[in-house]
C-alpha cells in the first residue's frame, strides 16, 4: 500500500542547491530519511514517537532560505535526529508539528511531561499534627 507523501525535499548544499544524496519525505504517520548513492539507507520514524521539534537557522542558512529542524525522538534506532538544510523550514516545521500532534491524538499517546506536574491535593497531615500536639 503506497503512503500518501505530504512533503518531500532534499538536503541542500552550498547556495541552497539540492546536490545531495539525502532525501526527506513525510506521510501522515511516518517521516522517512534516505541517504546514500551506492549503498542506500532508509530510516523511518513513526510520528507519534517524535516528542519535540525545534528550528535553527544560521546566518548562512537564512541567506539561502534554508533551515534545520531538530527532532527529539523515542525511536530506538534513529534516536534524536536533524532534518538538515531544507527550503521553507519554518513551514515544514509547522507541517511536521501538526502531523505529529494529529498522530499522537489518533494513537492516544500521552507523553511523560503530562504527568510531571505536581498536583497539590492539600496536606491534611499538618492539621492532624497540630491537633495531636495539644495545641488547639
Amino acid at each position: 500500500m503506497e503512503k500518501e507523501i505530504i512533503w518531500k525535499d532534499r538536503k541542500r548544499t552550498i547556495f541552497g542547491l539540492p546536490w545531495s544524496f539525502t532525501k526527506y519525505s513525510l506521510s501522515n504517520d511516518r517521516l522517512f530519511i534516505e541517504h546514500g548513492i551506492f549503498n542506500v539507507t532508509e530510516d523511518e520514524v513513526r510520528l507519534y514517537r517524535i516528542t519535540d521539534v525545534s528550528l535553527t537557522r544560521t546566518f548562512g542558512q537564512r541567506i539561502f532560505g534554508l533551515g534545520t529542524i531538530s527532532c527529539c525522538s523515542a525511536d530506538k534506532t534513529l534516536g534524536d535526529f536533524k532534518i538538515l538544510n531544507i527550503k521553507n523550514s519554518r513551514e515544514v516545521k509547522e507541517l511536521l508539528s501538526d502531523a505529529i500532534e494529529k498522530e499522537r491524538m489518533a494513537k492516544r499517546v500521552i507523553s511523560k511531561e503530562d504527568f510531571s506536574h505536581d498536583h497539590d491535593d492539600g496536606d491534611d497531615d499538618a492539621d492532624d499534627d497540630m491537633d495531636e500536639g495539644g495545641i488547639n
